[in-house]
């Protein structure tokens, strides 16, 4: 006799799931951006984080602006950005965009990534989208090896952001391309 599998899927979010997203991005990113961004300038508070999440998925600014989620059962496990391309070099018509994609810590290597990853290209193959970009830490070489494994490439653009807007807090990114089908 097998015991059944967990119950894992990924879904378009809803607007209750805002504090879960909130609460995963509170967990996720010191560990993701560590020895980047300063600890004291990290969201710490759900409350407002959740909130900002409530007014992005009840009023997204563009229809094809798409968070969804991983779930195991009902918990949301993870999350992941589409959208429109908004670099001067890409076309928001035929340029999508995957600009985040988060798992709980203590989930990684489960496969809720590569859920989210191919539910984000199934996603924005239905919008009409024929290439997808990404912008990845440069230093992340987890992040960078997930998506080369899975067909992107770097198209040379990078970019350094200032988080703060002092010039203190910057991180340097290089962004990655495939063709959607």
């Amino acid at each position: 006799m097998t015991t059944p599998g967990p119950d894992v899927s990924v879904r378009v979010a809803w607007a209750d799931d805002a504090a879960a997203i909130a609460a995963v991005q509170l967990r996720a990113w010191p560990e993701m951006y560590a020895g980047l961004v300063p600890a004291e300038a990290m969201p710490t508070d759900l409350e407002p984080l959740a909130a900002a999440w409530r007014d992005a998925l009840a009023k997204p600014a563009d229809a094809r602006n798409r968070v969804l989620v991983a779930l195991e059962r009902n918990r949301v496990l993870g999350f992941v950005l589409t959208s429109p391309a908004s670099d001067p070099d890409c076309n928001p018509i035929s340029d999508g965009e995957l600009s985040e994609i988060t798992v709980e810590p203590t989930e990684r290597g489960k496969g809720h990534g590569s859920r989210l990853l191919q539910a984000a290209v199934d996603t924005l193959v239905a919008d009409r989208f024929t290439r997808a970009t990404s912008w990845v830490v440069a230093s992340d070489d987890a992040v960078r090896k997930f998506l080369t494994d899975a067909g992107w490439a770097p198209d040379s653009a990078h970019r350094e952001l200032d988080l703060d807007g002092s010039g203190i807090t910057t991180v340097k990114q290089v962004r990655l391309h495939t063709a959607l089908a």
